[in-house]
């Protein structure tokens, strides 16, 4: 049986416990959890004789008027049976096996603070029973068949939990049952536990599905009375219930285990990653990239390696050993002073405008130590100057062909640029060439929800006519004396980004914004220009890495899902069934 042979591989996944309790009550209804024991118990009397038992307890709560008598109940045509049983069971109806009420029409009115506790339908669900809001009623003898006991099923008849069902196990105080909540009690020729094993199984709960899906989440008493159950011999139906009890236990050992190795894993994780960033030291990083595969198993714990790397990179401690090999290297003081001869250049030949200096940076706004060929500065050192476009109204549609567009935000993701996401100018709109979007260019979200305004991406990639927006806004930079990926990782980086958050402003956190010189005025940790290209290639190998490693996560998450729906096709062998499923 591959459930039983994969059983722990398919635990290794938390959300799959879930389902494998449910797989364990399907295999238990269809007998195959019990195949051995009936080899071993070949005299045990078979479920026809204990329907005639039943049919005399019946008669005699009728007699005692316990019980109503329920109109005759039609047998089940083999040619409607779901699927084949053992030779000892039989298929038979709930109502066969139980007497099934609904409750009372209680008046909320009439609900005072002593008195019987009333179960309604928001007062249980399959965990028991919830005491957040407790209502009770006075009794009267007139409420005795309403009366809930131990080792009744409680199943919801209508709203938007309909189907939901729970065993109650036992009872601490008198309660009784309102209405569109039905009770379910079970004969004593039956062991009680077994039909709770049945009732969340796709073989009622289909069932339930179709009846409130045709009466806008109802089902009622006939639905519920004419519940089609597969009914094993009595001593049978116990051993059922305690293999289920001994697979459900071990689910959820497996289950707690699991979450428990994830959540160490991802602790190991966090303070490995925390310690590099705020340590210099590099023991941590060689042991982490030597064990990537075993501890980085999540998505989430991917996604804190991605955040760590562009951390690392923007202090220089990807790039230790490269330093080390390059003592030589023009220093970013140099390389700033270079920048700024150029600007003045470019000022003199009146290509670009002289703007207002940036203040020095101060000692109390280093955030920390750079490398010694580094230095820090404005972000607007670095740059020749920023600009921004317009939005004017348009399509609410992408362009095509020779169209022109204008940018939405949404173009700007972090460390990519999506040139599909814009939006059709006007065919008369008079096109701004100093606006006009190309590839190389340094963009930059100014406006939005918090957490996509101050992303950066580089242009690496423009088939359309497309101009900056008013909420996009773009660095210029010298080519040959800065990397622009350099940039934008670093821009992107938790370190940078906490400095940009502190400089947005707005209402709520649904639309901030973030003024063109306050991005230039961030503190910048800068590194020299053959630097910035060895931690651009340094971070897009770890970027590689990462999608390598989300990518396997994948994969193993598709074979897992291949090794369910191989175990649900062994289960399921009806072909109704496993399209429900």
């Amino acid at each position: 049986m591959q459930l039983l042979q994969h059983f722990k591989n398919l635990t290794l996944h938390p959300k799959n416990a879930k389902e494998l309790k449910g797989l364990i009550l399907q295999l238990a209804i269809q007998g195959k959890l019990t195949a051995n024991w009936r080899k071993d118990n070949p005299e045990v009397e078979p479920s026809s004789e204990l329907l005639k038992k039943i049919e005399k307890e019946k008669a005699q709560l009728i007699k005692e008027k316990k019980i109503s008598r329920e109109k005759s109940v039609h047998t089940i045509s083999e040619e409607n049976f779901p699927y084949t049983l053992p030779n000892t069971w039989q298929w038979t109806y709930l109502i066969e096996l139980s007497s099934i009420n609904g409750g009372f029409a209680f008046k909320s009115t009439n609900y005072i603070e002593d008195g019987v506790r009333v179960i309604r339908i928001s007062d249980f669900d399959e965990n028991g029973f919830k005491n957040h809001k407790v209502v009770r009623h006075s009794f009267s003898n007139d409420l005795s068949s309403y009366i809930l006991e131990s080792k009744n099923i409680l199943i919801a008849m209508t709203g938007g939990t309909v189907g939901k069902s729970l065993f109650v196990d036992s009872i601490s105080e008198k309660m009784v049952v309102n209405q569109r909540v039905a009770t379910v009690k079970i004969f004593k020729s039956i062991y009680e536990k077994y039909i709770n094993c049945v009732i969340p199984t796709p073989l009622i709960q289909n069932v339930i599905n179709e009846a409130k899906n045709s009466t806008n989440d109802n089902i009622s008493m006939s639905d519920i009375k004419y519940f089609t159950i597969p009914l094993p011999p009595l001593e049978e139906q116990k051993e059922i219930v305690r293999v289920v009890e001994i697979l459900f236990k071990e689910v959820e050992q497996l289950e707690q285990l699991t979450k428990e190795r994830i959540a160490l894993k991802e602790d190991f994780v966090t303070s490995a990653l925390r310690q590099l960033t705020t340590e210099d030291t590099s023991k941590e990083w060689d042991y982490l990239q030597d064990h990537f595969k075993s501890f980085f198993t999540e998505k989430s714990a991917v996604k804190k390696l991605r955040e760590a790397v562009l951390q690392l990179a923007v202090q220089g401690k990807l790039t230790v050993d490269w330093r080390k090999n390059n003592p030589d290297t023009e220093t970013a003081t140099e390389l700033l002073k270079r920048i700024q001869k150029e600007k003045v250049q470019l000022i003199k030949d009146k290509k670009i405008k002289k703007e207002s200096p940036l203040p020095p940076i101060s000692d109390d706004e280093i955030p920390y130590e750079l490398p010694e060929s580094w230095v820090w500065c404005r972000l607007g050192d670095t740059l020749l100057f920023s600009d921004a476009g317009k939005s004017p109204d348009c399509e609410k549609r992408p362009v095509v062909n020779k169209e022109w567009g204008v940018l939405t935000t949404t173009s700007i993701q972090k460390n990519k640029f999506n040139q599909n996401a814009n939006k059709v100018l006007p065919a008369n709109y008079q096109i701004n060439v100093n606006q006009i979007v190309e590839i190389g260019d340094i963009l930059i979200t100014r406006a939005g929800p918090i957490n996509r305004t101050g992303i950066a991406c580089k242009v690496d990639e423009m088939n359309f006519n497309l101009i900056l927006s008013d909420k996009t806004i773009r660095l210029q930079y010298l080519k040959d004396l800065l990397s622009p990926d350099f940039i934008v990782s670093t821009l992107n980086s938790d370190l940078i980004r906490g400095l940009l958050l502190s400089k947005m402003i707005g209402m709520a956190s649904s639309q901030v914004n973030i003024s063109q010189s306050n991005i230039k005025n961030i503190q910048f940790p800068f590194p020299p220009i053959e630097e910035q290209k060895a931690i651009v290639e340094k971070v897009n190998a770890l970027m590689l890495l990462c999608d390598q490693l989300e990518q396997e996560i994948e994969e193993s998450k598709n074979l897992n899902e291949q090794l369910m729906k191989s175990v649900l096709r062994e289960v399921f062998t009806d072909k109704k069934e496993m399209e429900n499923v």
